[in-house]
């Protein structure tokens, strides 16, 4: 019995062949109980009015932290990508270049563009040779959410450190199925609602103690001080020590389902996951070329693009499989919950 037999009638209940994680993760059981427990009690005002529990954030902020091996009080929480990026694209010395992958995600690249910054793209496999003395930052995704394609992170970090840049990681489409060593970025920065099947909403920075030193807190509020509670009126006098003083006010309901979702994927264990996606998304790269048609080259990646193919989507949903359309490629991406199955549907549906 492979892994989604085991979880799949425990946990989750999709209706199609879902191949869609890279746009939205499904939600397991547990984490959907969460919630509605938690919005039930937002209508009834029940425990203490029903806002929610920073129990669960703590234990959410823990569990992201053993998964990508750092400690908690190394990991700051919020609701979007887009804003840690932004606090970090604001300790960037001006006129400091960033660099970063043509074609990269629009969340990790914009807020240094409206900083002002110098910006440079270059093609993803030439990003490490790119580094040099013009360098501040130089920021990607592990995973390239249009085509799947894998960085060379032993390189890139290799060359920021001869260059003495720092270093951001999108863990987005990585976190919850490819081991992450957190802790070897001076930030990453991680959506929780795809592949660790949280809700939206939910959102990870990593924060190394060195580069904490240059980073200041814009958004700080009242849930960034060494004691909260001791900071909810005026200005807050003693932060955080921690990359807690990062944190946003996070969304209660969110955080009470990620509790849940990052304790299953704990349960399961990343090796698990990535034995179990990477090997359906081989089976399904085979059939692609057996059937004549090409994939993006993503090595051992779960999320696959088939360049010239975004017009079959339709065509795949007409027959029971969810797939989505990035950047002109029919992509498709495997997670825990799917079965070879899922991955012959849709060849099948490719074929007809």
């Amino acid at each position: 019995m492979d892994l989604s037999q085991r979880l799949g009638g425990a946990e989750f209940a999709p209706d199609t062949a879902y191949l869609n994680t890279s746009n939205c993760g499904l939600l397991p059981r547990r984490a959907v109980a969460a919630v509605q427990e938690l919005a039930a009690a937002n209508a009834t005002g029940r425990r203490g009015g029903g806002a929610g529990s920073f129990e669960s954030v703590e234990a959410a902020r823990a569990s992201f932290a053993r998964l990508t091996g750092v400690a908690a009080d190394r990991v700051a929480v919020g609701n979007a990508v887009c804003v840690h990026v932004a606090l970090i694209a604001g300790s960037v010395p001006a006129g400091g270049e960033v660099l970063v992958p043509e074609g990269d995600f629009s969340s990790l690249v914009t807020p240094f563009a409206v900083r002002g910054l110098a910006v440079r793209q270059v093609p993803l496999d030439r990003l490490a040779q790119s580094l040099d003395a013009r360098t501040a930052l130089v920021a990607l995704s592990a995973v390239q959410s249009a085509d799947g394609r894998l960085a060379d992170l032993a390189a890139v970090r290799e060359a920021a450190l001869a260059y003495g840049a720092r270093t951001l990681l999108d863990t987005t489409q990585a976190a919850g199925w490819l081991p992450v060593a957190a802790g070897d970025w001076d930030y990453t920065v991680t959506g929780g609602y795809k592949f660790l099947c949280s809700p939206r909403g939910t959102s990870f920075l990593t924060v190394t103690e060195q580069a904490q030193e240059t980073l200041v807190p814009l958004h700080a509020g009242w849930v960034s001080g060494a004691d909260p509670w001791q900071s909810t009126y005026g200005p807050v006098a003693d932060f955080a020590d921690s990359a807690r003083r990062f944190d946003e006010s996070v969304s209660f309901l969110a955080y009470h389902g990620a509790e849940q979702s990052l304790a299953l994927l704990e349960e399961i264990g990343t090796d698990a996951v990535h034995t179990h996606v990477t090997a359906l998304a081989r089976r399904f790269r085979r059939g692609m070329a057996d059937a004549g048609h090409d994939v993006v080259p993503a090595g051992d990646s779960p999320v696959v693009g088939a360049p010239g193919l975004g017009g079959r989507q339709e065509a795949l949903h007409a027959a029971g499989v969810d797939a989505s359309v990035r950047a002109g490629n029919l992509r498709m991406s495997f997670h825990l919950y799917n079965t070879q199955a899922d991955a012959d549907r849709a060849l099948e549906a490719l074929a007809a």
